[in-house]
């Protein structure tokens, strides 16, 4: 069971926001640091990616664990309230996630995918962006 009210949990989620999160805040100062220039919401892309290197062809989305279902302990985590309801609204995130991958994949665009938890441990980020980014 929930510890918190109906009205205090419903509150909390409507606070959880979809951009400038602070994993994508920790990414774009990274990639920045690492002399590397980008464009944020790819607006005409599939997805919509976090971080567009339009000259290289690479885009990097910045995923919650939670929300789009990494292997580690926040992504395997399921609520216990509701839980028909959000195992299907991860599924769809899931789906649709691996869907925007395939399509700008399909249009000459390559992905890399950050994990809010990779977010913590920031010398091997900065490894992994400058073998991505080149």
């Amino acid at each position: 069971m929930d510890n918190l009210s109906r009205e205090r949990r419903s509150a909390n989620m409507r606070a959880v926001r979809g951009r400038d999160t602070e994993p994508e805040r920790v990414v774009r100062r990274l990639a920045h640091g690492l002399g590397y220039r980008f464009r944020l919401h790819g607006s005409g892309l599939p997805g919509k990616p976090d971080l567009v290197f339009a000259g290289r062809r690479k885009v990097i989305f910045v995923h919650g664990c939670f929300w789009h279902r990494h292997d580690c302990k926040h992504g395997l985590q399921t609520p216990k309230t509701n839980t028909n309801f959000w195992a299907t609204k991860i599924a769809k995130n899931v789906e649709r996630d691996a869907e925007n991958v395939r399509r700008l994949k399909k249009a000459g665009w390559r992905s890399l995918v950050v994990w809010e938890c990779e977010t913590k441990t920031q010398d091997k980020l900065a490894s992994r962006l400058l073998r991505f980014l080149g």
